[in-house]
């Protein structure tokens, strides 16, 4: 490309590209990465589709082009993606939102007390509690991952959408990030938080009980990771990803553990692979979880099941 050529004549140049090489989104990918890398919104893209482009406005948009030819998705190169309504930056260290998990956050906002607490295991972007928070508040939560590159992301998001304020974070796996020793992320003032973070057993968490335990963990079987699209197993964090041998072990480590930290009557709410329904409900069924349920997505694929406990059963 060289001075001269026309926004418009821009974008449906690499449009042509792109369907040639098989894109599905061709022209909407297109557009989006020519207006990103120009500083256009939808709006001005098509107002201005008769401006001069110059050669270094041509290079960054091929970049931007280059890296989509190769596999990486839109969302990740822009480093946004919309869930819920919502904004959501992405790094490295995140799964990017996907629709399918919005059925977890409409059960979320269903079966959450006036005034409950919610726990978000492996919260990757913190998109499941936040968005559950943003519609909803009355409500706080605590969110965990074992990255803490995503956990930093997960708080960042929290700030954008304004619920910080609502919105916890501690560092570790799973539960251990409840009652181990990795400090929260931030030190909270409201836990009595100090620079540096808690320690063990000063954790907010430490006795606490929520009324909701949610988690879109790591599915994937192990061998079929590389299986996968070059979208998702080049680019997507593998440790958000390998469920383990069979893609169960997140769901072993939840369902196992999730009591102690539930209030009488409280509810999990797990996303889950298509094929994983029964393997996970029973999982919670054997660990004394009752009133069980599969949720299918709008694809009629199961996508969530939901598990009551009752202490006094």
């Amino acid at each position: 490309m060289t001075d001269g050529t026309s926004i418009g004549a821009l974008w449906r140049g690499w449009r042509d590209v792109l369907t040639r090489l098989g894109f599905a989104t061709a022209a909407l990918d297109a557009k989006l990465l020519t207006g990103h890398a120009l500083g256009l919104d939808t709006l001005a893209l098509a107002t201005r589709e008769q401006d001069g482009v110059t050669d270094a406005d041509a290079l960054r948009v091929a970049d931007l082009l280059q890296r989509r030819m190769s596999g990486e998705s839109v969302a990740r190169i822009i480093g946004e993606k919309e869930f819920y309504g919502l904004p959501f930056r992405l790094s490295p260290a995140t799964l990017e939102p996907r629709p399918d998990t919005e059925l977890l956050v409409d059960l979320a906002l269903e079966h959450l007390p006036p005034g409950g607490r919610l726990l978000d295991l492996g919260t990757g972007t913190g998109c499941i509690p936040i968005a559950v928070l943003a519609n909803r508040p009355d409500a706080t939560g605590l969110a965990t991952d074992l990255n803490p590159d995503a956990l930093a992301m997960a708080q960042d998001n929290a700030e954008r959408n304004g619920v910080a304020e609502r919105l916890d974070f501690a560092l570790g796996s799973w539960f251990e990030a409840l009652v181990g020793p990795p400090p929260l992320i931030p030190p909270s003032p409201r836990w009595g938080g100090t620079e540096g973070g808690v320690t063990a057993g000063s954790s907010p968490a430490s006795g606490d009980q929520f009324h909701l335990i949610t988690s879109n963990p790591p599915y994937i079987a192990s061998a079929v990771v590389e299986t996968l699209a070059p979208e998702v197993k080049d680019f997507d964090p593998r440790l958000a990803l390998d469920g383990g041998a069979d893609g169960l072990a997140p769901y072993r480590v939840i369902a196992a553990q999730s009591a102690r930290f539930l209030a009488p009557g409280g509810i999990v709410l797990v996303e889950i692979g298509y094929d994983q329904g029964a393997a996970v409900a029973k999982l919670f069924a054997d660990h004394g979880f009752a009133d069980i349920a599969v949720h299918k997505d709008l694809g009629g694929l199961d996508r969530v099941v939901l598990a009551h406990h009752f202490k006094d059963k």
